[in-house]
C-alpha cells in the first residue's frame, strides 16, 4: 500500500556540540519520506523554490519516493536553523524562514488521491484539512502537530481531529493540548477531539500508543552517540506509517509493532547529521537492530 506524505521540504542549518553543518536537507516530509520508504512507496507532497539543489531532487527519486506532487514554486526555500545543548531534548530555533512555504496550498496529484494511507505533518490544521478533502476513502488518516498551531489555532485542530485515526504528538503538546499534566488523563481527554488513537512520542524515553481501552509503552533504544535529532520525530512516524502500510493491517497487536518499528527507525536519524544515516540505511541493519531491542526488553 502507498503512503500520501504532505508536510515541509527544507535547508536546516544545525548546530551541536559536536559540530554544525550549512543547508542540509531536511523538513518533516523528508524525514519520513526517507524513513517509510523502506517499508512501502512513499508520495510525496511539498513545496520547494528554485533554489532547491538539484542533487537533492535525484537523491529522492533514487530512494524510489515519488516526487510528482514536489512543487517547484518561484522563490527560496523554507530554510530552519536550530542549536543543541548537552542533552539534545529540544533544539533552540535561531532562525526560521519560511520562504515559498508561507504560501504552501497543497494540490493533490490524482494518482496520489486514492491513497490509502495519509500522513498530514506539522502543518497548519486548516491545510490538513484541504489536503483531507483532496483524498478518496482513505484506509488510515494521521496527523502530527506542535505547540504553535495549538496556540494558535487551537479551534481548527480540534475540529480536524474528529477526521483523524491517530493523532502524533509529543508529551509537551499532549500536556498543552489537553491542559492536564498527567499523560494518562491527557490521553483521556484528547479522545474527547475525537481521533481514535494517540500516539506520545517521548524523546529518549519511548512512546506510548493509547487506544480506546488499552496503553502500550515501548522504551527507547539505547544508543552510545547521539549526534543531530532533528527529524526523529517524523522518522519515528515515518516508521508506524511505513510499517502499517506494508502489512495493510490496523489490529491493535499491528498497531504495537508499528509504534516499535518506528522507534527503532528513529534512533537511525540521530546517528548522523541532517538524513544522511537514513539515506544509506538498509532493511537488514533495520532487522538487526530490532532482535537487539527484543532482546533488550524481553523479560
Amino acid at each position: 500500500m502507498s503512503i500520501l506524505v504532505v508536510g515541509s521540504v527544507a535547508l536546516d542549518s544545525i548546530k551541536t556540540p559536536y559540530s554544525r553543518c550549512e543547508e542540509v536537507l531536511g523538513g518533516s516530509a523528508t524525514f519520513f519520506s526517507l524513513s517509510a520508504r523502506l517499508f512501502s512507496q512513499v508520495n510525496l507532497v511539498a513545496v520547494i523554490g528554485r533554489d532547491f539543489p538539484a542533487k537533492y531532487l535525484k537523491l529522492f527519486k533514487d530512494k524510489g519516493i515519488n516526487i510528482k506532487g514536489l512543487e517547484i514554486a518561484e522563490g527560496e526555500t523554507f530554510r530552519w536553523e536550530g542549536e543543541y545543548e548537552w542533552d539534545f531534548n529540544s533544539a533552540k530555533t535561531l532562525a526560521t524562514h519560511l520562504n515559498v512555504f508561507s504560501s504552501f496550498n497543497p494540490k493533490i496529484p490524482a494518482e496520489y488521491k486514492h491513497s490509502k494511507y495519509v500522513f498530514l505533518a506539522n502543518i497548519d490544521p486548516e491545510i490538513q484539512e484541504r489536503v483531507l478533502r483532496q483524498v478518496i476513502n482513505p484506509k488510515l488518516v494521521a496527523c502530527d502537530t506542535m505547540n504553535h498551531w495549538i496556540d494558535s489555532k487551537k479551534k481548527q485542530l480540534t475540529k480536524f481531529l474528529k477526521k483523524v485515526d491517530i493523532l502524533f504528538l509529543n508529551d509537551g503538546e499532549a500536556r498543552q493540548l489537553s491542559e492536564e499534566n498527567n499523560l494518562l488523563k491527557a490521553a483521556k481527554a484528547i479522545f474527547k477531539f475525537g481521533p481514535k488513537r494517540i500516539i506520545i512520542k517521548k524523546g529518549e524515553h519511548g512512546a506510548m500508543l493509547f487506544s480506546k481501552n488499552s496503553v502500550f509503552c515501548v522504551p527507547a533504544f539505547l544508543l552510545e552517540e547521539v549526534y543531530d535529532p532533528t527529524g526523529a520525530g517524523d522518522t519515528f512516524a515515518g516508521g508506524v506509517m511505513g510499517y502499517l502500510a506494508k502489512q495493510d493491517n490496523l489490529s491493535e497487536s499491528a498497531l504495537r509493532r508499528a509504534l516499535v518499528n518506528g522507534n527503532i527507525m528513529a534512533t537511525f536519524a540521530v546517528e548522523d547529521f541532517g538524513p544522511w544515516r537514513l539515506v544509506s540505511l538498509t532493511k537488514p541493519e533495520v532487522e538487526k537492530r530490532l532482535k537487539e531491542f527484543k532482546r533488550l526488553t524481553c523479560f
